[in-house]
């Protein structure tokens, strides 16, 4: 670590912010930390965040050169330096590098085509999406869909990413397997648990008296020379580029499903809606980007209060699975031991990411945020219109329960009583949306890939590779061979043998 980067994070350790309510003295703070950006508003007046905080992360930003990372990052070139690649998902929204772009413009040209030759029964009638896919390769469509596709979709979307066959038995539910396209998604297409839930669809088909399974697959990878291998027609096989991680993968043609489901419209609206926040990142000053105040808040928390934790609650029901979506980005782009150079890291990285929707939650786990002895920041996401059939009141009492929510953390209450006593000074953010449409749900999703990469730029770790989820992998491998089970402990061999295997 160079001198400079310790003496801000030195800096930012020893920070002494006050009281909240006491910020709010400024009657300038609200306007200075409430802003919009890419037609969502962000308030990040309830942390602890005062000019002086912003500007030790503006000196840490300074010290690990992070203007030039995030360059580096939207020029195409190298930033995922364990392999030796770039990260080019800013590319499917037109704001990469010049050979990234028009790759990403070949390839979506490509996916069009084949949505065209869908929508024209090239494939014979299709009413039904079978999404078979794990991680990002599964998470992204399926919150995009759930969110957007509540007031009817073209195509019925099912997604399946759990090895467990109670999954493929609950996504098949009330298919017709004559009329079910099945999507298998896989960045290697060699990932066993896709490639097993493929063999149990194609088996489905098989049973039902489908003469030819495989002329309803269409294989999305990055490895379409695998697919090929694997039987798949060529022109079933739509490529993505291998310098997309799978958790940044929606905008490529892993989003066929989504545009299939949503409409070609809505996805575009997508795109241009995480466009919108890739300029607002690469643009905006620090002290008004909001994927770097919000990065900022978030390493203030772990490294300056020592929060392992930080929790997201979705004010909307549209939004239920955005949590599982943020857990994956969060802590298996940022869940790393070592440096981007290969050196330990000698402080905390991510925390754990959990939450859940308003207003269930406030029934479930307020308790613990307003009065247990564990204190993190908290994320409120609403959205201002509603577009349900109900009581317009029901719409209104919802976002005054997320609005009151925040109130409450931070002021608390005072009491004799002890167990009635709240001691407020806890932080949240709230994430306003004036509609959720398939441009602002871009906006928002690109803005936590933002927020997550900036968050990495500062501790200079690398978000974009996950050598983590391998070690599993391998010994699940080694583990279904007999003949190695010798070399693993006693209680997993006692485990094994109890379950008959």
């Amino acid at each position: 670590m160079s001198d400079s980067t310790a003496k801000a994070w030195a800096a930012i350790e020893a920070h002494d912010a006050p009281r909240i309510e006491t910020l709010f003295e400024d009657d300038g703070r609200h306007e200075r930390f409430a802003f919009d950006a890419a037609h969502l508003h962000f308030d990040f007046s309830k942390t602890h965040l005062d000019a002086d905080l912003v500007a030790h992360f503006e000196a840490l930003a300074g010290a690990t050169d992070f203007v030039e990372q995030r360059r580096a990052l939207f020029a195409g070139e190298m930033v995922n330096v364990t392999e030796e690649r770039s990260a080019t998902h800013v590319a499917e929204r037109g704001e990469g590098g010049r050979e990234d772009n028009e790759m990403a413009t070949r390839l979506r040209n490509r996916m069009r085509h084949l949505i065209d030759a869908i929508e024209a029964e090239a494939f014979g009638e299709i009413d039904a999406i079978l999404h078979i896919g794990i991680g990002g390769s599964a998470l992204g469509p399926a919150l995009a869909v759930d969110a957007l596709g509540r007031g009817g979709t073209k195509l019925d979307l099912r997604t399946v990413s759990n090895i467990d066959g109670e999954a493929m038995d609950e996504a098949l539910i009330g298919l017709d397997p004559g009329t079910t396209l099945v999507i298998a998604v896989s960045k290697s297409f060699s990932t066993t648990e896709t490639l097993e839930n493929v063999e149990a669809a194609l088996d489905w088909l098989s049973g039902a008296g489908i003469e030819d399974p495989m002329a309803q697959l269409i294989a999305i990878t990055a490895n379409p020379e695998r697919a090929l291998e694997y039987g798949i027609d060529e022109t079933r096989i739509l490529p993505f580029s291998e310098n997309v991680g799978g958790r940044y993968s929606l905008w490529s043609s892993v989003g066929i499903s989504i545009a299939l489901a949503l409409g070609w419209d809505a996805f575009e609206a997508m795109l241009e809606g995480a466009a919108e926040m890739d300029r607002h990142f690469k643009l905006a000053a620090l002290d008004k980007n909001a994927p770097f105040l919000a990065a900022a808040s978030d390493l203030f928390y772990v490294h300056n209060r020592g929060s392992q934790a930080r929790a997201f609650f979705a004010y909307d029901e549209r939004l239920r699975l955005l949590v599982p979506y943020l857990q994956q980005l969060i802590m298996e782009s940022n869940g790393k031991g070592v440096t981007a150079k290969g050196a330990p890291v000698d402080r905390a990285t991510a925390p754990v990411v959990w939450g859940g929707v308003g207003t269930d939650a406030q029934h479930a786990v307020f308790q613990l945020l307003h009065q247990g002895t564990l204190v993190m920041p908290i994320e409120f996401i609403a959205v201002a219109e509603n577009e349900d059939s109900q009581d317009p009141r029901q719409h209104r009492q919802l976002l005054l329960n997320a609005f009151a929510q925040g109130a409450a953390l931070m002021t608390g209450k005072e009491s004799e009583d002890p167990a009635r006593a709240y001691a407020g000074d806890r932080p949240s953010t709230t994430i306003l949306l004036e509609r959720l449409d398939a441009r602002s749900l871009g906006a928002l999703i690109a803005f936590y890939e933002h927020r997550t990469f900036a968050e990495a730029a500062l501790l200079q770790i690398n978000p974009f590779d996950q050598f983590g989820v391998e070690l599993g992998k391998e010994m699940a491998r080694a583990i279904d061979d007999p003949e190695a089970r010798d070399q693993f402990d006693a209680s997993t061999r006692n485990l094994i043998e109890k379950a008959g295997l």
